[in-house]
């Protein structure tokens, strides 16, 4: 008997983010986030969790939960705080990348005018 081959159910668009319906606004949020937690990682894998613990000011608990990547309740406040405490000099890059979706939005608020 032939076995079926999967079919994925859902199509991806190359965009997991706006694939999971989130707004260009919630997925430039998300972005940032991401990398700006991405970049502390990266240094906060150097030290133990009681040297972490004495350069954050956090916790234990505080600590494993960065460690583990349960970022969902940490502000990006909170994160800059962190890559600060450990050196990090965060830049941001701003790139206009939603253009033609504002262009329709423009267009579509004039027409109901």
């Amino acid at each position: 008997m032939k076995r079926a081959v999967n079919k994925p159910s859902h199509v991806t668009h190359g965009n997991v983010l706006g694939d999971l319906s989130f707004s260009p606004e919630e997925e430039t949020a998300l972005k940032f986030k991401a990398e700006l937690y991405g970049a502390i990682l990266k240094y906060a894998r150097k030290y133990s969790q009681k040297e972490l613990q004495v350069i954050l000011g956090e916790p234990q608990p505080r600590v494993s939960e960065l460690l583990n990547g349960k970022i969902a309740n940490k502000s990006v406040d909170k994160l800059l705080l962190y890559a600060g405490r450990l050196g990090i000099e965060a830049k941001a890059r701003f790139a206009q990348t939603h253009r033609p979706m504002m262009d329709r939005d423009v267009a579509l608020a004039d027409s109901k005018s």
